[in-house]
């Protein structure tokens, strides 16, 4: 196939015409067309050398040309594209490194395997110019709904023609057991767009939280507006769901507004989503009224949240617990989701059976080592003393106010209870030294005996040994394993020593020790105090 004045123009109307069809950039087409040519120049020349094609845009004519670039003496390696300064002479005045020289050389007849080898180029350029198209139209639209046409069915995932491209559905991604056939129209939310080898990967999901929040906002005009704001979503999808909403307008109630004209808005969700039920919640700041909603329709006695552990007791009445555990734990574990909290339910039975424990434990502590009377013990954990720190080193006051209790009671029971810490604070040392730990822990401060010893029973017998642990192995925390939150027991848990008191103590260990300068810790603070300062002013 020679490049001839009668093909020349076919060249460019093949070219449009590939691009019209792709809806690609008839230059990239084109650029394809020129490499094309060069590489099949460079079989027939010599793959060594710099050929190089350009096609005019406006009649077709294909130039072919020979580059060869002057480099220094000891830089020259190719001898077809490369040249030195003193050879260059021969074809410029005054040659310099980096100029270039540039011979026209004749046209190249493309034979059946030039020819076929050109075609794959074309139409490799061609798939990377319609892939890099694709990707920069969907990539915008990721966290929109988009409607698409079935095409067909892969191992259960359903690929989707969504006009431009093709998107894929994920068989986990469907909401129950939905089947689609080809050419049924589907609605569904655009995960993720990713670029990819075999083109722009565009997933989709109908089983996503934000695929519900995206269909209310087509049907709540209030939410498209911003004045409701859909503040958290949690699905069971195809069972139930939970919405969490608000309004910032007085005047407009969030519930209703989402719900609609006798239930209009919400049941046009609830169609589109296979008949999924939707509990609509009003969403409180106040972590314990939320929960309180979130878990309607059963009603709750009293909520207890552990803010450090971010968890929450909620007490529901007995006749309440299926209720508000609901069916296979549903309810409570939806309830969860929408608050991000772990929820313990109990019933008011087994909440005075706990409180009833706590409060006999704490009165026998304080029988045994104060040697009281088990009501003047009780007397005690009634005004909330929980241990004996708190009665050995409470101001005499608060003791004071106790009905019944005069000074010369209030000074017995500080002195019992310090002598009882300073007899356990000996037994600990002792038992420590036993245990082989060494004098350098015993110096530092913030650790007392019975601490040393609880960190000795662990190993933990050095400083070096104290400043290696992390804070969560000595305040402890939370994990999560296979989807459930794992209480992991702290070493100095029991003597209520907080995250932030761990890490203060593991830095002052690490600093003492050597492995940490303060001053790049000082500079560190200053940092985040100056970025903390930029972003309230931004906000």
């Amino acid at each position: 196939m020679a490049i001839t004045a009668a093909n020349q123009l076919e060249l460019l109307q093949t070219a449009e015409a590939v691009a019209r069809e792709k809806m690609i950039d008839p230059d990239l087409v084109i650029q394809a067309m020129e490499e094309s040519l060069a590489r099949a120049a460079k079989s027939r020349y010599g793959a060594e050398m710099d050929i190089r094609v350009s096609i005019d845009r406006k009649t077709g004519k294909a130039t072919f040309t020979r580059v060869r670039t002057v480099v220094e003496d000891e830089e020259l390696e190719n001898y077809q594209a490369e040249l030195t300064v003193e050879q260059a002479k021969q074809y410029l005045d005054n040659p310099s490194v980096g100029d270039q020289i540039v011979d026209e050389v004749p046209p190249v007849d493309l034979g059946r395997i030039a020819a076929q080898s050109a075609k794959q180029v074309i139409l490799q350029k061609v798939r990377e110019a319609e892939r890099d198209r694709q990707y920069e139209e969907f990539k915008d639209r990721i966290g929109t709904i988009i409607n698409g046409t079935v095409k067909r069915e892969e191992y259960g995932n359903i690929i989707v023609d969504v006009g431009r491209g093709e998107a894929i559905l994920r068989r986990n991604e469907k909401i129950g057991r939905e089947s689609y056939r080809p050419n049924d129209r589907i609605r569904a939310y655009v995960k993720d767009v990713r670029r990819e080898t075999r083109g722009p990967q565009i997933f989709l999901s109908r089983t996503a939280p934000e695929f519900m929040a995206e269909l209310f906002k087509m049907e709540v005009p209030e939410i498209y507006d911003g004045i409701i704001e859909i503040k958290a979503v949690a699905r069971d999808p195809g069972s139930r769901a939970k919405i969490g909403v608000i309004s910032y307008d007085n005047s407009i109630d969030p519930v209703g507004a989402c719900v609609g004209m006798r239930g209009s808005r919400v049941q046009a969700v609830v169609g589109e989503l296979q008949g999924e039920k939707i509990d609509i919640i009003p969403w409180n700041e106040d972590q314990a009224t939320f929960l309180v909603n979130a878990l309607q329709p059963a009603e709750v006695s009293k909520v207890v949240i552990d803010e450090e552990a971010q968890k929450i007791e909620v007490v529901v009445p007995d006749e309440q617990l299926s209720l508000a555990i609901g069916r296979r734990g549903q309810n409570v574990r939806l309830a969860s989701q929408l608050t991000g909290l772990d929820i313990d339910i109990l019933t008011e039975a087994e909440e005075s059976a706990r409180r009833q424990a706590e409060f006999a434990e704490r009165t026998k502590l304080f029988v045994d080592a104060l040697d009281l009377d088990e009501f003047f013990a009780q007397l005690l954990v009634a005004e909330g003393f929980t241990s004996l720190e708190e009665v050995a080193y409470v101001d005499m006051d608060e003791l004071l106010s106790i009905e019944g209790v005069d000074e010369d009671t209030a000074g017995e029971l500080q002195a019992r209870a310090r002598d009882v810490i300073e007899e356990q604070n000996r037994k600990a040392l002792e038992a420590a030294k036993e245990m082989g730990v060494e004098q350098s822990l015993f110096d530092f401060e913030g650790l007392t005996p019975q601490m040393i010893e609880a960190l000795a029973k662990d190993d933990v017998k050095t400083l070096e040994d104290f400043a290696t642990c992390a804070d969560w192995e000595l305040a402890g925390g939370w994990t999560t394993v296979d989807g459930q939150r794992v209480k992991d027991d702290g070493l100095l848990e029991k003597f209520d020593v907080s995250l932030e008191e761990a890490q203060n103590l593991i830095m002052t260990a690490r600093i003492q020790l050597g492995w940490v300068d303060p001053s790049e810790l000082e500079s560190d603070a200053e940092d985040e105090g100056e970025e903390e300062t930029e972003e309230e002013a931004e906000a």
